[in-house]
Formats: structure tokens, sequence, C-alpha cells
């Protein structure tokens, strides 16, 4: 086992890394290279794709015949069976590219392509909060909220690959509004759902004749969750309030996951990852209400481990993934 190259794909909607990575002998990674380059038109960003990938193989003095296999993460919707990109809405030029069938094709090499949201899952599986569990669901809790899920020690992504699309839950008939569903998990727990909030609970302060420092009424429809989280660890009342409803809210669809699921662990990553403490009292007391008791019993909550690396381990565990395809007793 010891000795595997693999080679990562992580495609965003602004720029594209080209990961070379190792295996060792207890399945963990070593990152060796990363190149990072401009996602711009279809065609011009796989061509660029491809002379990054010959310039990790010739720096590293290796032929392709090393290489054991490539993943791909990239922004649904996917067809990850037939490894097509079918039009993301941060890739709004790329519909319908065969993007697994080029590589293949032109390097030989088996290859595969999965969400972010799966990818992620996979990485905090492998290396990350998941290790060691057979059940696990990954939570993004960035700029949106989606799901990978790791079921009975393998990645699940249902008949169409639409497994995990938590976000678009309904809690609330009213509230903000994420993955265009009014009130939905993601409308709550998200960069932009917290925002929304903020601008709702801003906006009636300063109509009833109250201000805040760290936001002037022109700058109510700029306030984002980065500016809410940071005042709430100030320890700011109306953002602390603010991320409250967000985790009041995100307790009560962890519970559902819990309900239906059973995971042994949850692991959220972005903006909770780095705001735990904000999170943990609200989120702790709901699931305690509203999760049925002996699957709670366990669940353990836990913030993602991989940080900023994670889109690197991402695409490469895809790559591992799709050769080892272990099964974790």
């Amino acid at each position: 086992m010891d000795g595997k190259n693999f080679l990562g794909i992580d495609i965003g909607g602004t720029k594209t890394a080209i990961i070379y990575a190792k295996e060792n002998m207890d399945h963990s990674i070593s990152i060796i290279q990363k190149l990072v380059l401009k996602t711009t038109k279809v065609q011009e960003t796989i061509d660029n794709i491809f002379s990054c990938l010959d310039e990790i193989i010739y720096k590293n003095k290796m032929t392709y015949g090393d290489i054991s296999a490539i993943g791909i993460s990239c922004g649904g919707p996917l067809d990850s069976k037939q490894g097509i990109i079918m039009s993301p809405p941060n890739l709004p030029d790329w519909k319908n590219i065969p993007i697994v069938s080029m590589i293949k094709n032109k390097l030989g090499i088996p290859c595969a392509i999965q969400n972010d949201a799966n990818a992620c899952a996979l990485a905090e599986w492998k290396y990350g909060a998941g290790m060691g569990t057979k059940d696990m669901i990954f939570l993004t809790f960035g700029t949106g909220l989606g799901a990978g899920l790791i079921l009975n020690g393998e990645l699940y992504s249902g008949a169409n690959d639409n497994a995990g699309e938590i976000g678009h839950i309904r809690l609330a008939d009213f509230g903000p509004v994420g993955y265009g569903k009014q009130g939905s998990f993601e409308g709550f727990a998200s960069g932009g759902g917290i925002a929304q909030i903020a601008k709702a609970r801003l906006l009636e302060l300063y109509q009833q004749g109250g201000s805040v420092n760290w936001c002037s009424f022109d700058e109510i429809e700029c306030i984002s969750a980065q500016i809410v989280a940071e005042q709430a660890n100030k320890g700011d009342q109306l953002a602390n309030g603010i991320i409250r409803t967000s985790a009041v809210y995100l307790g009560k669809g962890l519970s559902i996951l819990i309900d239906i699921l059973n995971p042994e662990c949850i692991v959220i990553g972005s903006i909770y990852a780095r705001n735990v403490n904000l999170f943990n009292s609200a989120v702790e007391e709901i699931i305690k209400k509203e999760a049925l008791g002996q699957s709670l019993n366990v669940c353990q909550i836990k913030p993602a481990q991989l940080g900023e690396n994670i889109g690197d381990y991402a695409a490469i565990s895809i790559a591992c993934n799709l050769v080892n395809n272990e099964v974790y007793a």
C-alpha cells in the first residue's frame, strides 16, 4: 500500500487547484505539491488543468503510469456515475462536460468525480474528524448548506446524486431564504442565511431608534456572517442573538438527521468549525430536546478538522476511494 501516488483536481468558481499526494503505509496521505490556476472558460481551464498535471509529473520525475488514480471535486449538479459536470451555479458555462472521460481518454488513468460536499465528507471520514467511524454525516455550513453521507462504511450519493441536499428541508414556515425556499435549513444555517437574519434584526433595531457601533444603517445591506461572528465573539448581545437563532435551527436540523440516519458522528465545517463556542450551547440544548435519546447517545457533533486544506484532501480522497474502496470496520 505504501507509495501510491494520487492526483486531485478541485474545481471552484474562481480558481482550480491541482494536487499531488502520496499515500503512506498507515493510509494517511502527504500533500507533496499544489498548483493553482484561474477558472475561466471551459476549454481554456481544461487545457490549463492538463498543463498543470504535466508540470507536476515532470517536476516530480514521474510518468502517468506512476499515478494510481485522479479525483475531481466540483460543485453540483453532477452525474458522478457518468463523470459529467452539469452546469453548476458557480460554473455557468460548464454544461454537460464529460470531464472524467476526457481525462481517462487522454491520460489512461482511473478517474472519478464527486460534488464538493461528498468529497469533503470522504476527506473528513478518511483523514479528519470522522476517522474510524462507519456512519458519518458531513455538513458544509459555508455560503450554503449541503451534506455528504458516509453510511455503513461507504459514500452514499443516492439514485441520481441528490442525497445529502439537506439545505432544502423546510424548518419553518417563515424565515431566511436558502436553496430557493423560505425557512429552509440552509436559510437558517449558512453564511447567506445568517446575513439575512442580521439584516432583518438590524433594520428592526434602527427603525425602533436603536443603533450598534459595528454596523451603520447605510451598511446593513453589506452585513456578513463573518462580521456577525466577530461581534458575537466580542460579546455583543445583538450579534449573539443572531447566532443563537442560527444555532437553534441548526440543532433542529441535526435532530432530524440523528433520528433518521442514526450516525456515529456529524462533522460540521466552515462557519461552525470556526465558531464552535458560539453555537454549541444552543445546539446541545435543542438536540437533547428533539432527538431520540438512544440515537443521540451514540452520536458526536464535531467541528471539521481539515480546515483550509479540506479542498485538497477532498479531491485526493476521491482518488483514494476509487482505488482502495475501503470499508472501515
